[in-house]
Formats: C-alpha cells, structure tokens, sequence
C-alpha cells in the first residue's frame, strides 16, 4: 500500500494513442449536459431461453415455498492466488480448493437426482473442465441439460462495480459467457446474474445486464440503513431502470436483494468449515436434534417469507469455498427436505421446502404477476455498520488499478490488429502472438478483490504478473500485424517503462523510429513524449517532412524527454523517424521563479485556450481560465491526507483497504508551499511542484490542448510514526454548488450526488468523509449552473464534494492497520 502510486505511462501505441499517461485532466467550461456513449449488444432475449425453465422443480401454490439455493462462492484470488485457489495450496492461510469442490459436487448430484447446484466462476469452472475425462464430461452436460448443475452469471469472475470500466466488465462477461455457449450451447447459458459479494452495486452494472438479455439479478450486499427499510416496506425485490438515456424497458433488470448476504441462516451450516450441528433423527440418540431443527427451520422461513411480496422465498446454502465435502451440506439438506416437508401431512405446515436455483425462483416471481416498484439510482456507497462505509476500496493499490487501466487500453489495440491482419497477425516473422493471455489476465483483474484493491499484498503482485506475462503474446501479436500492414519487419521494442521515464532503445540509440498506432475510429494528433539521452535530435514525420521537436530536461533530474506531435489516422498508423545532431546539446528550457523580481514573480502558463496561474508564495495553483469562452475560476489545488483511523471509543472499525474511515472530519496538508521549477518550450509548459520527499505533481499545457494536466507522484508514504496517511488530491473554487456533484458510472453515465442524502431512504449520517464517498472511473464534477470544473482521472478512485466548490479526490491511501 505504501509503494510509489506514480501514473504509469503509455508506449506508443498504446491505447487511446496515446504516448503518456496523465492522472488528471482539468476543464472549465459552461455548464452542458454530458452525453452517454450507447451501445446495443445483439443477443438472444429473455423469452427464447424460456425452455431452461421447464427443467423447474415443482411448487405448490398454496404453501410459502423456500427456495434452497446450494451454492459456494469461489474468489479468483483474494487471501491466495488463483492458482493456490483452485489446487487447494497454502490451505493453513484458508482452507480451499476449487477442483475439489467441483469434483466432491458432481459425485453427489450424481447419488440423488432432486439435488441442484449452482455455480458462477467461469476461470476456475473452465480450468477444472479442461482437466475432465471425456466420459465425466459428458456426466456433466447431462446434469447441466437436466437444469440440475446451473449457471448463474456466467462471467469470468464476479466483478467489481465500483472500480471497473464498461468495456472491461463486457469484456469478461463475454470470455466467459462464449465458453458457456461453446461447451453446453444454449443449455449452459445463465438466465440471472448472481454478484452476492461485491461491496456495492452499480447502475451501469445493471444496464450492462439487462443490454445482455439477464432476467434477473440477484445480489448480497446492501446498505444496512436502506436495508432495515426495505424490509419495512417489503421492498426486497424491484424493478431496476437502469439508465437515464435509453428508452424503457432496455435497461429495466429485476433486482432481488437476498435475505442472509449469501450465507446459509444461522445454525443450518453443514460444510466441513462450519461447526453447526447436523441432523440427527434418532430419538434415542442423546444427539437428537431433527425436532428442534425442523421447528426452528419452520420460524426462520415464516418470519423470512413476510419481508418478501410472493408466498415464494430463497435461502442460500453455502459460502466462500464450501461443498469441498459435498455429502456433508447434501445429505443434511436432504434431511431437512424430507423432515420439513412431512409436517405438512402430520401438523397441517403451509411450508415446503425444495432444492432449486435463482432461475427457477425468478420464474415463479413472473408468474405471480406483480408490479413491481422502481429504482432509478445506484447502491453506493455501501456500509454494514455506523462506521464501516466500503469506500476505502474505491482508491486502493492505486499502481495495480493503473496498470489494469493502462493494460485494457492496449488489449483494445491487440484485439484490433488481431481482427484487421487476421491469422498473419497470430503466426509471422516474430513468432507467435495471441491475444487470449492478456484478456484472460484482463478478465482476473476484474474480480471483486483484484482492480478493487483488497487482496493481500502477493495476490496482488501475482494479478500484475498475470497482466505481465499477457502484454508479451499481445507484443507478438502487434509486431507480426504491423509488419503485415507496413511490408517490411523491424526490430520492434516496446517501451514498458515510460511511466519512469526510461526506454532503454530510445535512451541509447543515434537514430530509431516511432511507430504510433491509433486504435480510435477518428484522426489525431498526440505529443509523444520518449526519455533520450542529452543530444539534439530531428524527427521526421511518414513522408520524411522535419516537424518541431525539443528536447525537455527534467527538473531534479539526469533525465530528459524528447517531445514531437503526431499525427495519426483513424483505425491507423504512422511512423516517425528520429535521428540523433551530431555536437549538439539542448538547451535547458528551466526557469526558478523565485529568484525574479517581486512584481514578475507570479507563475503562469498557457495555450491558446487555457491560462494557469500559481501564486508566487505557495506555488500552488491559484486561477483557471478558458480563454475561449472568457471564463476565470479561482481555484486552490494541493495535497492533503486524512489521518486513517485505528478505532476509538464509538467503534473499534479501523480504516483500511475495504473500509475508508478518517479519525477526524477535516484532512492535513502535506505541505503549505510547494517548490517550483518552470519549463517553457514551444511544445510544452510545465510547472513542476515538489510538496514533500514523496509527494510531487507535473502542472503541464501542450499547445491546442483545451484541458490542464496534472500528473501527481505519491508514495511511498511514510507511515513509521504510526500515522496511516490517506492522501487526497483537492481543488477548492468559490462555486455555488449546493450540495451537488456528480460522477460517472463505469465510465459511462453521469449520477447526481447530493451531500449527506440518498434518493431512496432517509439517511443517518455517521460518517461525514467516508459516507459521502463515491467511486469515479472516468470523471466527477461540480457545477453552479453556469461554470462547470471537471477531473478527468487515468484510473478508478474514490472522489466526492465535502463542502461547496470543493472537489477531492483520493489519490492513494496507506494505512498501518489491518485491511
């Protein structure tokens, strides 16, 4: 948590083509709706797949039917790697073992044929498969014919909702989903989604689902204040309008909240990993125990079915990593079927219980016929207690949540060289390239504990590995396809490191050559920035016509850029040529403000369409201005971190990965000033401040460009004093905004946020920061109706409006205490 967070940069070639990364982006403009970017996603509707509901178990009308869902939940990677997952390795760090776990439950669907199974991890599911006899294959396709072994979701993993991007939320649920339709065609394919972990719920999620053609969605996590308000009003179940732009129904989803998270009730756990007692039916036995257990069975599910509108309920039996003994939760439930359901004979029971699954519970809801109340908003943020809001998670291992960012824009230009070369891409002269690693290490990513943040610290080293070794076959791949495209091979070297400045051909080398690949379906012109070494050099651009170009030295450093703008086409590539001058040197373009006269010493830089000024005594950044529409905004940026709590007498909760929570309301500054050092060429503008030994930022304007970037350098935080620092990113202005922000959802819609307040319940505000933390993956803004400032941000992070004009961002948080 406490290591360096610097924004990663881009090689060329990279996605969106671009050449560097910033971490935030700045624009100031009258206030204008923002439009959504629409998509269709061609698939099959609800009504096609109503044949997968003949499989349904019988009910009987007139009783309360309980709906026993058997199920384990199977994180991919969390306190382990994947790997250690799914062999059942480090089982004294948590015992589990995926491949036993779909062994052990075949066997015992197989010895009963009521029994039904759902399961929901595709990754583990697929690798389990691969390793399967013909003839247990085949067992299997027949249990999942039969409706008896059951999909649910159907994605590579569980997402995240929080710190995901569309693209790649769609991008796993298809990797997923095609080898569901590959290996069991329509027969294997989810009618619900099924996230019962994530720590919050999207609305964007929702829309996603409801686009893919789900029925249902069935999720576990909910505020506990907005639960406790549902159940009052028996508002468990909802119709979910999940976006503000496409007509009704297309993004209408029916939503149901389940009862006990994903748990089984308490007492009526039969796994290995539980210690709950199981039924014993001799009533000679000292053990007997199957009356009392059938009683309170029958009190749990009565009290249970009048939260819910239908005299149908569901209860979920399992957990993280269980059925690795099957027999054990099986054989028990098998008890509690029978028993449960021969009071009904002998005691007159209005309840009947049966094995079934999320799918057949959701058919017997369409058939009651209800309507069904609407929810237009999203579940964020989520808390379990007082002082236990999950927005913490919104802005960990900040480093990891870049690299997944950076590496899903490179799998976009991978996928479409792959597409536009076809198989010569794939098999060429630099040997074989595939783009399946890096989407299957993009489809990981998007686990609820990995771009989350909340995986322990070798989980998490192994997620970047997986992502590593992706980029390599990817390489490939781009090498063979440009080859193809340009007629002629080249020794490609692809820049990882450009986020530190160092690009070991480019820092060596007399002369080399820039290929630029743009992956959008428009022309553009980008600044590619390289580390060289200290010469003077020409680039040329395709048609060998000399383009401007500097050589920037970098402040409080050996180090230096080469700067040239490109031009590329849509869909497209050029390439440029860089040749070393001869018994040159740069020039330094670096000015120290400091020393200048008192009425010149105020900092500024500027474009033809933006003007930044920095107050001369601090160094911070004091004033915007869009010179085009002759707007100025007062504006204060700087560096502030939230002491993170360690417990104290109203909760002994402890801020950490998953749970934000500051011991005081308002944040320290990292520093009052900021050492300035300003670099002016024709090509860029840069004011570079240095707050402290492990905070830094980048103020920089390129000529044409209508926004300010701002590329901080965090870390590593010094936490030796005991002190967990959470680091925050703050713009202050004198904008009216009352109350309100907004932020993106998944990087595509716009949500109104509205200080201590939720559209749905009313709110008991425990948590002043924490509580009013929301997750921004692309963009959150204030507004006063006329002026608008927005942040653009390079990867996901938590972000809100605390007071009025005020807008922060958590940049990277470290702590001392335990997650």
């Amino acid at each position: 948590m406490g290591a360096d967070a610097r924004s990663s940069g881009v090689c060329a070639g990279g996605g969106r083509g671009a050449a560097g990364s910033r971490t935030s982006s700045w624009a100031l403009w009258p206030s204008i709706p923002l439009l959504s970017f629409l998509f269709l996603l061609l698939l099959a509707t609800p009504s096609a797949w109503a044949a997968g509901y003949q499989t349904c178990p019988k009910v009987e009308p007139d009783m309360l039917n309980v709906h026993l869902v058997a199920h384990t939940h199977d994180d991919v990677g969390w306190l382990k790697t994947v790997d250690q997952y799914f062999y059942g390795i480090q089982n004294d760090v948590q015992h589990a073992g995926v491949q036993y776990i779909l062994d052990s439950v075949i066997s015992s669907l197989l010895a009963e044929p009521t029994r039904r199974f759902i399961y929901v991890e595709i990754a583990f599911f697929s690798r389990w498969w691969r390793q399967q006899t013909n003839a247990t294959q085949e067992i299997v396709r027949d249990l999942v014919r039969q409706g008896r072994l059951e999909f649910a979701n159907g994605g590579w993993v569980m997402n995240d909702e929080a710190a995901t991007h569309y693209g790649a939320i769609i991008d796993q649920m298809t990797l997923g989903l095609r080898f569901l339709e590959d290996t069991f065609g329509s027969d294997g394919r989810p009618r619900v989604a099924w996230h019962i972990d994530p720590f919050g719920h999207s609305r964007e999620q929702a829309s996603l689902f409801a686009q893919m053609g789900f029925d249902g969605f069935f999720f576990g996590r909910l505020d506990y204040q907005d639960k406790s308000a549902r159940k009052e009003k028996m508002e468990m179940e909802q119709v979910w309008r999940a976006s503000a732009s496409l007509k009704p129904p297309t993004a209408d989803l029916f939503t149901s909240v389940l009862p006990n998270i994903y748990n089984p009730p308490d007492g009526l756990c039969w796994d290995t990993l539980c210690a709950d007692r199981p039924f014993v039916e001799d009533p000679l036995s000292p053990e007997y125990n199957a009356k009392d257990l059938v009683h309170y069975f029958l009190k749990l599910a009565t009290a249970q079915g009048q939260q819910y509108r239908t005299n149908h309920t569901v209860m979920t039996m399992g957990s993280d990593f269980q059925y690795e003994n099957a027999n054990m939760w099986f054989k028990n439930l098998d008890k509690l079927i029978q028993l449960v359901n021969a009071q009904q004979q002998a005691n007159g029971s209005r309840v009947n219980v049966l094995y079934s699954t999320p799918a057949c519970y959701l058919w017997q809801l369409n058939k009651a016929n209800l309507t069904w109340s609407l929810k237009e908003d999203d579940f964020f943020p989520y808390a379990d207690g007082p002082h236990m809001f999950w927005t913490g998670y919104f802005s960990s291992r900040p480093a990891l949540k870049r690299y997944e960012r950076l590496s899903y824009n490179f799998l976009q230009v991978c996928n479409q060289l792959e597409a536009l070369v076809g198989p010569a891409a794939n098999v060429g002269p630099y040997g074989s390239g595939d783009s399946a690693p890096l989407n299957e290490a993009m489809a990981v990513l998007q686990h609820h504990d990995a771009v989350s943040g909340t995986s322990r610290q070798h989980v998490a080293n192994d997620y970047a590995r997986q992502l590593a070794e992706g980029w390599g076959p990817c390489e490939v791949l781009l090498s063979n396809a440009l080859a193809r495209l340009s007629g002629s091979k080249e020794d490609f070297t692809f820049c990882r490191k450009l986020n530190i400045s160092v690009c070991p051909l480019t820092q060596t080398s007399e002369s080399f050559q820039v290929t630029i690949y743009n992956p959008l379906g428009r022309k553009v012109d980008w600044m590619v920035r390289l580390p060289v070494s200290k010469h003077v050099f020409l680039v040329r651009d395709p048609s060998g016509t000399v383009v401007p170009s500097d050589v920037v030295m970098i402040p409080s450093s050996d180090s230096q850029d080469l700067l040239f703008s490109a031009s590329v086409p849509a869909l497209g590539f050029s390439i440029y040529s860089v040749t070393q001058v001869p018994g040159q040197s740069p020039q330094a373009h670096i000015h120290h403000p400091r020393s200048q006269k008192p009425w010149s010493r105020v900092l500024v830089i500027q474009n033809e369409y933006i003007r930044a000024r920095f107050d001369p005594d601090s160094g911070l950044l004091m004033e915007l201005e869009n010179l085009d529409q002759n707007l100025r905004l007062p504006v204060r940026q700087a560096f502030y971190w939230y002491n993170a709590s360690t417990g104290n007498s109203l909760s002994s909760q402890v801020s950490g990965a998953y749970i934000f929570r500051p011991n005081r309301q308002e944040p320290l500054l990292v520093s009052h000033w900021a050492q300035t050092h300003l670099v002016k060429t024709a090509l860029v503008q840069e004011v570079h401040q240095n707050f402290s030994a492990w905070c830094s930022q980048v103020v920089r304007l390129y000529p044409g460009q209508r926004h300010l970037e701002l590329e901080w350098t965090v870390g590593p935080i010094p936490v030796g004093d005991g002190w967990g620092k959470e680091v925050i990113s703050r713009f202050d202005t004198v904008l009216e905004t009352d109350g309100l922000f907004y932020t993106d959802s998944n990087g595509r819609e716009i949500l109104e946020r509205r200080r201590d307040y939720r559209l749905t319940w009313k709110l008991n505000q425990t948590e002043p920061v924490a509580g009013n933390y929301y997750p921004v993956n692309s963009r959150i803004y204030i507004t006063d109706g006329n002026v608008q400032l927005t942040v653009l941000t390079d990867r996901s992070q938590g972000g809100s409006s605390l007071s009025d004009g005020s807008l922060e961002l958590m940049v990277h948080p470290s702590v001392c205490g335990p997650c």
